[in-house]
């Protein structure tokens, strides 16, 4: 022990202080591993209220631990998960008051496509447990658009393939929004488009866009990964504008396809599926106009077919009318000998009617004439009655007598009126038959009639002859009956 604490004698191994051999070794790794790009699984995830994000990569064999700091977080491409294996691009450095090393993380990607398959297929499986994959969501397409929305890049060959194939099939007014199609940044930018264009019209006085069109060309599957970002395809699917996808070759799937309400194979089958043909439209145009012609034609000559075959089953017109003309001169000859007949009959029963109504003037008369005299009796007797006892009776108050004088008046002409109503006419209204002998005279007794009479009965409206028959005949002819 005394033998090493005092040995003191000089060695060439030099001595450095901790600060000086982790700066050494700090040099040495950022020295030699300035940018690194490590494969390996998510794990240790931790994102802190500050931005930053800490967590591990491994993989069989070891472990090392990354750092994202918070202005590079804000730029990643697609969301870090445990379990997510991934190639993460930056630089080795140290951290010397731990004795430790980590990985300065600023870009990250996935770690082949079978990754990129799984969580495009993982976030697939997501948005269709939403609906918004569901048919029904499905939007209808105008016939022929006014103006066509274009989100795509203003290089390369879609944009020219679209504007070549409409000014070929169609052309419409095209509007262009001009977005990056792969790379950082171009998922916000194709969502930020789709959702722009649905808001013309609402205080921007650019045209609303009939149908969208989302278009770029092929290319791998990491070039593609912007349409199969989740804001894209919420955009594509929350559009109230039709929307077309035209992304990759006919071969390339992605997300948009999804979401979209029709999915092309290639830019230019976008722009066709866009706007008909004007030549196939104009041939069409004219087919229909053949047809109708025909239709029009066919339909006309039917009706003249039609039309032959009624007037062929209609009577002769001239025959028509000299039947209806015979009628009318029969009619009117009859008329003509109906007319005098008509007016001697009326005027017979006037005739036989008069007898009745200067018998019935007659008793009128004689009844008023007695009515009179006894109204003139009874004057001229109230007069000497009154008199000879007007000292007998109380002085009556005004007005009486005119009272009383009214009240006999209405009893009078009451009676006047049972009067009238007793007379003969009145009662040949009602069903009573005045019988007169060929002389006129009235008969009132059926036991005077002899056999053979002839009579006149005389009815309220008019008169008939009768004969007297015999009681057996009577019933002997209602035997008959």
């Amino acid at each position: 022990m005394d033998d090493i604490v005092s040995d003191s004698k000089p060695h060439n191994i030099p001595e450095f202080s901790v600060s000086e051999i982790s700066g050494a070794i700090k040099r040495v790794l950022e020295g030699n591993f300035s940018r690194v790009r490590i494969r390996g699984e998510i794990t240790e995830l931790k994102k802190y209220p500050s931005g930053h994000i800490y967590f591990s990569l491994k993989d069989e064999g070891g472990k090392i631990t990354a750092i994202i700091w918070r202005y590079m977080a804000s730029r990643l491409k697609m969301p870090l998960e445990n379990g997510t294996e991934i190639i993460a691009t930056g630089k080795i450095s140290s951290y010397g008051e731990r004795s430790s090393y980590q990985l300065i993380v600023d870009q990250v990607d996935y770690a082949g496509e079978g990754a990129l398959l799984a969580r495009i297929e993982h976030l697939r499986k997501k948005l269709e447990a939403e609906g918004l994959f569901a048919q029904e969501r499905k939007r209808n397409f105008p016939l022929l658009p006014k103006v066509i929305g274009v989100i795509t890049s203003p290089q390369g060959a879609v944009l020219h393939d679209i504007r070549t194939t409409l000014e070929r099939r169609f052309p419409r007014h095209l509007l262009i929004w001009p977005v990056a199609v792969q790379g950082e940044g171009a998922a916000e930018q194709i969502a930020s488009a789709i959702e722009g264009f649905n808001q013309f019209g609402k205080g921007i006085a650019l045209p609303r866009p009939d149908i969208l069109i989302v278009a770029r060309g092929g290319g791998s599957l990491e070039d593609l990964m912007a349409f199969n970002d989740e804001a894209v395809v919420r955009a594509a699917a929350n559009s109230a504008i039709p929307l077309i996808s035209a992304v990759g070759h006919e071969t390339d799937t992605t997300l948009i396809d999804f979401a979209s309400d029709r999915r092309a194979p290639t830019p230019t089958a976008a722009a066709e599926m866009a706007v008909p043909s004007r030549i196939d439209m104009q041939a069409r145009l004219t087919q229909l106009s053949t047809r109708l012609d025909k239709s029009w034609l066919h339909q006309f000559q039917n009706l003249c077919v039609r039309l032959g075959q009624a007037i062929a089953l209609l009577p002769d017109a001239p025959t028509l009318l000299a039947q209806n003309r015979m009628r009318l001169d029969d009619r009117a000859y009859r008329l003509e000998l109906a007319l005098p007949s008509l007016m001697f009959r009326r005027r017979s029963e006037l005739a036989a009617i008069q007898p009745v109504d200067h018998y019935v003037h007659n008793l009128i008369e004689r009844q008023k004439a007695n009515l009179i005299l006894q109204t003139t009796q009874m004057k001229a007797a109230w007069q000497n009655y009154w008199q000879e006892h007007k000292n007998r009776f109380p002085i009556l108050p005004a007005g009486f007598l005119q009272s009383l004088c009214r009240e006999r008046r209405i009893q009078i002409e009451g009676l006047g009126a049972r009067l009238e109503s007793l007379s003969p006419q009145a009662v040949l209204e009602r069903g009573y038959v005045f019988v007169k002998d060929k002389q006129g005279n009235p008969v009132t007794q059926a036991k005077n009639l002899r056999t053979g009479s002839d009579l006149t009965l005389t009815f309220y409206d008019g008169e008939r002859d009768v004969r007297v028959l015999k009681p057996e005949d009577t019933k002997q002819k209602t035997l008959n009956l």
